[in-house]
């Protein structure tokens, strides 16, 4: 168990967190929301001390309400004063307004910090004795790894601890370093992450080539970089870039 902790560990940093299908007395893998909560969704109920979450966005979960059903289960039956809640984002995140107020709101008790560092869809650790891991989208529904087993959710949480130290409070992190930028602004970055032309980009955007450099100039101005390539470089820093 020891060996296979560890190359699930190197296959979890090198891969971005990504599970695969286990299945034995303390692993398993569900596919779904709905499975994931039929199987596990007790497990959110038992939280007594700390849930943790590290993602890139919001979106792990294909139906909204989901997210908001399973935080109220954490912290109902007079928890919310004794868990505490620690949540870890990408700056990707905080590029679209809604997720920024979500994260805003959270109750007093939630810390919310922005890694720079490539993070899961999710992973979510229960008292470091659970450890929930989504995987890729998939149109059959995203696979989910719910493990027990001690020497892997120690594994998660150490990683989780060290991404933790390194990431930076929301608070600092959103005083003057993420921009929010409007939809028009992101589908222009895609066309520079792509490599068009000025002239293809217009076109793919449904602009006059006049329209399409000035929503560059734009973002550029929004970045605070001096090139198109400043502004790719800027934009992968900040996470914007995906």
């Amino acid at each position: 168990m020891v060996a296979a902790a560890k190359n699930w560990q190197v296959a979890a940093i090198c891969g971005g967190w990504q599970t695969g299908r286990v299945t034995d007395g303390q692993t398993s893998t569900v596919r779904g929301d709905a499975e994931l909560i039929a199987r596990a969704g007790h497990l959110f109920d038992a939280v007594h001390e700390e849930f943790a979450c590290a993602a890139r966005d919001l979106a792990t979960w294909s139906a909204p309400e989901t997210r908001g059903a399973l935080a109220r289960r954490v912290l109902s039956h007079g928890r919310a004063d004794r868990v505490t809640v620690r949540k870890l984002m990408s700056p990707v995140a905080l590029a679209d307004e809604a997720q920024r107020a979500h994260l805003r709101q959270l109750g007093p008790g939630a810390q919310v910090r922005i890694s720079s560092a490539p993070l899961p869809h999710e992973t979510i650790i229960i008292d470091r004795r659970v450890a929930i891991l989504a995987g890729q989208p998939s149109p059959l529904g995203r696979e989910y790894t719910v493990t027990t087993s001690p020497a892997l959710v120690g594994g998660i949480s150490s990683l989780f601890a060290a991404a933790w130290e390194a990431a930076t409070d929301l608070g600092a992190f959103l005083s003057g370093v993420v921009p929010d930028l409007p939809a028009e602004a992101r589908e222009v970055l895609r066309t520079l992450g792509a490599g068009l032309t000025d002239e293809a980009a217009a076109r793919r955007l449904g602009t006059s080539l006049r329209t399409y450099r000035r929503r560059v100039a734009d973002l550029m101005a929004a970045l605070e970089a001096g090139s198109r390539f400043q502004a790719g470089v800027r934009a992968s820093e900040l996470g914007l870039a995906h």
